[in-house]
């Protein structure tokens, strides 16, 4: 399924133009080499494009389509008419431990290439033949021409040839003869599992570039290289016939969607690379879907900044969402239904996740639904996850990013293995909720609860929080997992209490006891003018959300203190009897569960959220008024 989608996405982009056609890939080429006529060398040329990179503009090698890759395990195996330095033109920087690495790897392109273009009657392959005759790679340090760009053919990128300044590859004949050599070479014979044709089955399928820890030279998505793998007897790629025609597409496409010819960015959960297409010529379906699950444009953290491009716009989709980017700017809501206008939702989209596993990729989920189908679960996630807000600036929508991100200690760094393992399988986990609209993984609400417990409130240099231990996106999570937990088992004991705001008429033990937590925290701050190091949220909260009974008693003693103090101790102290009164029939639980200890949370925030938000504040008692 996946391979075959891919392969269909293949013939998409192949209508589309600006994609390696079977026997090709689109490669990095960095420099040309310009022979003459009769094979002489006249310059290197440099093919280097500006690429914005943030605020700079830097140099980079260009795309190119190229000859097809040939697959090297560490042997010597040279590649059509393009390729690194070594096989081109001799030249290594690690002569030094192998004095003929070089010298032989010329010596095997040289003999590939003439035994190819020597089927070519064109007079553009008979230059290359004698450039390639002629050429003394022991020479080479001494032609000024090479020695002038030696330090950039080192870095081990590829080259193609030019004659008068035209391309080599663009000459048909070489075209054709390299076509009918490489689609025409002895092979296999079977059914293909994508196309069901009887087809040449490629043995070894093409490399996939682009995903962050794995090799950089590439990584198969269908391999076998052990015995145990082996199903009658059957060697490497016909353990799994794919046709030399399906192999080609389906690598070419995905390279496509992972690289940055592919206007839509990547997205990056942990070590999970996650890239999405539709069945549509219409770039805006996977444009769309992006600003879905990233409303804010959130800069995502990669496993490699530095090897990884930024984000890469899409021109027209850009334009389409000008005003709402305006919006985000000035700090109003955004309206994503504008995002699905014009767009056909019935047409099928796909996603797939990748991650790293040695010299394979594995597959962490891959899905496929129509496109209305998947943005009616992407809102509804953004509507689980609505509840009111701590400050006015604070994002509407709350990306996977900003969720998994509250699950990490400010104090660890992001980058650590033990995180990244953690994301991936809680950004897996995460990511198949939102778009299957299932219940959001356990794993992911014990981890927030956790991080609750342990964390606490933290200021910067500069007094404002740094680190709070009960904030608007882990509030809006905890009611959005139990809102879903029991809206798939039937029934919710908790529906009332699992809205936006406070709910003062909702008799839960648990929700009761975190309103009154925070009604208590309220007083002691008041008492104290807010100076306080250490406040009973600090030293009580983690104990008095697991196991009330143990602390409330000690809290309520403490209270009557700072209500004496406190400016507006009579409110607040009404306040407190009141949630007194609704635990009356019920006495201080022994423990909370993990869905009660939510709902403490959850009350503790609605309540802290709705002092903060009344408009009024009440009038002061004179010495004549009495309580």
């Amino acid at each position: 399924m996946i391979l075959q989608s891919l392969y269909n996405y293949y013939q998409i982009l192949l209508h589309e133009g600006g994609i390696a056609a079977p026997g090709y890939t689109n490669e990095l080429v960095s420099h040309a080499i310009n022979l003459s006529t009769q094979g002489e060398l006249l310059d290197i040329i440099p093919l280097y494009v500006p690429v914005q990179m943030g605020k700079k503009t830097v140099e980079r090698p260009r795309r190119m389509n190229i000859p097809a890759r040939v697959k090297r395990s560490g042997n010597i195996a040279a590649n059509f008419l393009s390729d690194n330095a070594a096989y081109v033109l001799g030249l290594s920087d690690k002569d030094a431990k192998d004095p003929d690495y070089a010298q032989k790897r010329f010596e095997d392109f040289r003999k590939l290439n003439i035994e190819i273009l020597s089927q070519v009657d064109s007079p553009i392959a008979r230059a290359v033949i004698a450039f390639l005759l002629n050429y003394d790679p022991i020479e080479a340090m001494n032609n000024p021409i090479i020695s002038r760009h030696l330090d950039e053919l080192l870095q081990g990128r590829n080259l193609i040839f030019q004659v008068e300044g035209e391309n080599v590859l663009d000459d048909p004949k070489i075209r054709k003869t390299w076509e009918q050599y490489v689609l025409g070479q002895e092979a296999i014979e079977m059914q293909c599992l994508v196309t069901g044709g009887i087809e040449p089955i490629e043995r070894l399928h093409p490399d996939i570039k682009g995903v962050p820890g794995a090799q950089t030279k590439g990584a198969s998505l269908v391999s076998f290289n052990l015995d145990a793998f082996k199903s009658y007897g059957r060697e490497q790629g016909v353990n799994a016939p794919i046709s030399r025609r399906a192999a080609s597409g389906y690598t070419t496409a995905l390279n496509y969607l992972l690289s940055d010819q592919n206007p839509n960015r990547k997205i990056f959960l942990g070590d999970t690379t996650i890239v999405y297409w539709a069945d549509s010529e219409d770039k805006r379906y996977a444009s769309a879907f992006y600003s879905f699950l990233n409303p804010d444009f959130l800069e995502e953290e990669t496993n490699d900044l530095d090897q990884l491009p930024k984000r890469i716009h899409d021109k027209n989709a850009e334009q389409e969402m000008s005003e709402e980017a305006k919006k985000i700017e000035q700090v109003k809501p955004v309206d994503l239904s504008y995002l699905r206008n014009g767009l056909d939702e019935s047409t099928r989209f796909y996603v797939l996740g990748l991650a790293p596993n040695a010299a394979r990729l594995a597959i962490r989920y891959f899905m496929t639904e129509s496109f209305g189908v998947f943005a009616e679960r992407i809102m509804q996630h953004y509507d689980d996850m609505k509840i009111e807000k701590e400050f006015p600036n604070q994002p509407t929508y709350l990306s996977p990013y900003r969720i998994l991100a509250e699950c990490v200690s400010p104090k660890v760094n992001r980058r650590d293995e033990e995180v990244k393992a953690s994301w991936s399988l809680l950004g897996g986990a995460l990511m198949r909720s939102i778009l299957t609209g299932s219940p959001y993984p356990e794993g992911l609400y014990t981890a927030m609860i956790n991080r609750i417990r342990h964390d606490s409130d933290e200021m910067s240099d500069q007094g404002h929080k740094r680190n709070v231990k009960i904030n608007y996106i882990r509030a809006a999570y905890i009611k959005a997992h139990l809102l879903r937990k029991f809206r798939y088992q039937g029934s919710n004991p908790y529906q009332e209490v699992l809205q936006m705001s406070l709910n003062d008429s909702f008799s839960h033990p648990a929700y009761v006891l975190g309103r009154l937590f925070a009604v208590l925290e309220k007083a002691q701050l008041e008492a104290q003018g807010g100076k306080l190091n250490a406040t009973i949220k600090d030293r009580y909260f983690t104990t008095a959300c697991a196991s009330p009974a143990s602390v409330f008693p000690i809290l309520l003693r403490l209270s009557q203190h700072h209500i004496e103090k406190a400016e507006y101790g009579y409110v607040l102290d009404r306040q407190i009897q009141e949630l007194v009164d609704m635990l009356a029939a019920k006495p201080f639980p022994a423990h909370l569960s993990l869905d009660e200890q939510g709902l403490f949370i959850l009350g503790y925030y609605h309540q802290k959220v709705a002092f903060y938000n009344k408009k009024e504040l009440p009038v002061p008692l004179d010495d004549n008024q009495v309580l």
